[in-house]
């Protein structure tokens, strides 16, 4: 299991650094000066020029990159440019806001996205596993915009039930958890049903049914043990990515989360405040499928024998 882990590790960090880089180059290619944006027109070209020089801005790229590298290794983002605060400092202030959104969403996601999967595999071809399947398609397809927008109208302006945005308590977080909850239970649902559906063709469930079991028994007991191994694979990566910050659902509903600071450094073009925050959602991403390979590998060790290529 140790050199499973230790091998997943290894390909994780060329695949970062390689990420880093690619971020780098894109960032510093964009058009635009975030020194003169900063300093708007009212600062000559000299002083443009003499404010860059300090912040090492006209040293080639290369040179920045590895000046970036090195210091992301030691927990330094560097500074942001219109705030004049450090990045890490801002990025995590504003984590605990996404994680209690992400922890809030993931919940509302397998709270509906499990039991309609288990729900729609055991009454296949049923109204019932229709309409849960049209629902979990409505939810995967819809944008997250325009379901925010929708939710906000039908739940803040109609009926009053909650806030339209905001960041001021529980009730805050409640609507844009539905949001993001929606669109990940579909994914879940629709995962968990065909998963469930492949396990009962097998034949120890055929057994186990030959045995007289009730089919209640047979899927709690039998096929959700092993159906459920990809959904919790897949889980964990969704658990990352929300992590990494909703930035359509942080910017529609006012959370001052690490989406919301991705959003407003675009539009700052504060290029360490960007920088820092999609090198840290990327980061988030990376470890959630690392933590993914392990749940399944830990759930099915059939993986780690592939790995050690024990199978032919």
């Amino acid at each position: 299991m140790l050199i499973f882990v230790i091998k997943r590790i290894a390909i994780s960090i060329p695949v970062l650094i390689a990420i880093t880089a690619l971020l780098f180059i894109m960032l510093n290619v964009i058009p635009g000066d975030p020194i003169a944006l900063m300093m708007k027109e009212h600062a000559s070209a000299e002083v443009i020029d003499r404010v860059r020089a300090q912040m090492h801005l006209d040293d080639p790229l290369l040179t920045r990159y590895f000046r970036f590298l090195f210091a992301a290794l030691q927990g330094d983002l560097g500074v942001s440019i219109k705030l004049n605060r450090d990045v890490t400092t801002l990025i995590l202030h504003a984590f605990p806001n996404t994680l209690l959104l992400a922890a809030s969403a993931a919940i509302v996601s397998w709270v509906i996205g499990i039991p309609v999967g288990i729900l729609s595999a055991v009454r296949r071809g049923s109204k019932l596993d229709h309409f849960f399947m049209g629902f979990s398609l409505l939810g995967v397809s819809m944008p997250i915009f325009w379901s925010a927008l929708l939710m906000q109208y039908i739940f803040a302006l109609k009926l009053k039930w909650l806030p339209v945005s905001g960041f001021y308590g529980f009730e805050y977080v409640i609507m844009p958890a539905m949001v993001l909850g929606w669109s990940s239970a579909g994914v879940i649902a629709r995962l968990t049903r065909s998963s469930l559906l492949e396990v009962m063709r097998l034949d120890y469930i055929r057994t186990a049914r030959a045995k007289g079991l009730r089919e209640i028994l047979v899927i709690q007991r039998h096929a959700l043990k092993n159906a459920l191994i990809p959904v919790v694979a897949i889980m964990a990566i969704q658990v990352a990515t929300l992590l990494s910050g909703a930035v359509i659902t942080e910017a529609i509903f006012g959370i001052p989360g690490v989406g919301r600071i991705s959003v407003n450094a675009i539009q700052a073009r504060d290029m360490p405040l960007l920088q820092g925050s999609v090198l840290f959602a990327t980061t988030l991403v990376i470890m959630g499928n690392l933590i993914a390979d392990i749940l399944y590998s830990v759930l099915d060790p059939r993986i780690r024998y592939q790995m050690k290529g024990g199978s032919k």
